[in-house]
């Protein structure tokens, strides 16, 4: 408990004090590192899997994007959840993210991001429902939708993952541009932002621009390109990595009201190789703490906090999947630095820590493992 409250006042703090400026550091060139300190061990295998999330007990869901969602036992011991809502799995589109309550215990809920299929194309949409266990058959119950964007697109960069503060009383969900770069900038536009919102989806009362309604008082933050990664440090800060295009993609301190630049700076060129202005000519923007050029695409974020690996505790944990690595990026006060890129011969989508310190990956394929990562000679 007293952990849990110092963690609390540590992000009060932060809020508090907004995001101070941190020196921007290249990760791009870094080399692989020579050894693997853990054993990897596949426990089962999916259809192009999308997230992990660890209920109380130690089981895991796991999303395929094409549309299903299973509950995991540690051993690979897989069940199908049902009902799922309809998903548009097309290109980056299909079911994404999955979180649990933090007060799964009592209410017994978990959250779903999926592009919805509509008229005039898909709409990222957050959802919550209850997982609810008759006979060994997981299903879903009373499954709501509580925020959709608007409008609906044909392609790209949904973004769609979820975090929880610390204390359990918001709920902060990225939001990609669409590969609508205009979208970025535009307050009222439900892209490229980061939103904080309350456990049912309304608005909280002290959101930055919560009296102006719609998008702008959902907003927390703007101005980000394809943001696969959002969790917060045990230090009670909340980090966000996206992708950039031709290189530049970014490890960001998120902090109230802030704007992160895309599309109109990056440290990357576009895809048809025009440059783009850097960070570091418009400092109305809030600049990348550490960035990949050349890229490692990064996917998936989880902060270590656990017993086995104590060398990492802090450490950032992000999947390559460009890189088909495990990167760990050190925090430190001033900054961040890629400390460690262990290739692991896949695209890894998603990386999460279990209680008991294990990391657990999946991989971005048709035939994608789940992976549980040990310490070697353990």
């Amino acid at each position: 408990m007293a952990d849990a409250m110092w963690r609390v006042a540590v992000l009060a703090l932060v809020l508090a004090c907004g995001c101070p400026a941190l020196a921007q550091t290249n990760a791009g060139p870094s080399a692989d590192s020579p050894d693997r300190p853990f054993a990897a061990t596949p426990v089962a295998s999916f259809d192009t899997p999308w997230a992990i999330a660890f209920l109380p007990d130690g089981r895991l869901l796991v999303t395929e994007r094409g549309g299903r969602l299973f509950l995991v036992t540690p051993e690979g011991d897989k069940r199908e959840v049902s009902p799922l809502p309809e998903v548009d799995a097309d290109g980056q589109l299909g079911l994404l993210d999955v979180a649990v309550s933090p007060r799964f215990a009592t209410d017994g809920l978990i959250y779903l991001t999926y592009a919805e299929p509509g008229r005039t194309g898909a709409g990222l949409v957050l959802a919550r429902a209850r997982l609810v266990e008759t006979g060994g058959a997981p299903r879903l119950e009373n499954a709501q939708p509580i925020w959709r964007q608007g409008p609906q697109g044909r392609r790209g960069h949904p973004g769609g993952i979820i975090a929880f503060s610390p204390d359990g009383a918001h709920l902060f969900l990225s939001v990609g541009e669409r590969m609508r770069g205009d979208g970025a900038q535009n307050p009222d536009a439900p892209l490229g932002k980061v939103l904080r919102l309350l456990p049912d989806g309304t608005v909280p009362p002290d959101n930055p621009q919560a009296a102006a309604g719609g998008v702008r008082a959902q907003t927390w933050t703007t101005g980000h390109r394809n943001p696969y990664g959002l969790a917060f440090a045990p230090d009670g800060r909340l980090w966000l990595h996206e992708m950039g295009p031709r290189g530049g993609d970014e490890v960001n301190l998120i902090a109230p009201g802030q704007n992160y630049g895309w599309p109109e700076v990056s440290n990357g060129d576009t895809y048809a190789g025009l440059s783009i202005p850097d960070h570091d000519t418009r400092p109305e923007f809030t600049p990348p703490v550490l960035y990949w050029t050349p890229v490692i695409a990064p996917a998936g974020l989880a902060f270590y906090d656990g017993p086995l690996f104590p060398g990492w505790w802090g450490s950032a944990l992000i999947g390559g999947l460009r890189a088909e690595a495990l990167v760990r990026v050190e925090i430190t006060p001033d900054g961040a630095r890629e400390v460690d890129r262990w290739p692991m011969g896949a695209r890894i989508r998603d990386v999460a820590v279990a209680a008991d310190g294990a990391v657990w990956l999946i991989e971005d394929d048709a035939r994608g493992r789940l992976i549980r990562l040990t310490p070697a000679g353990g």
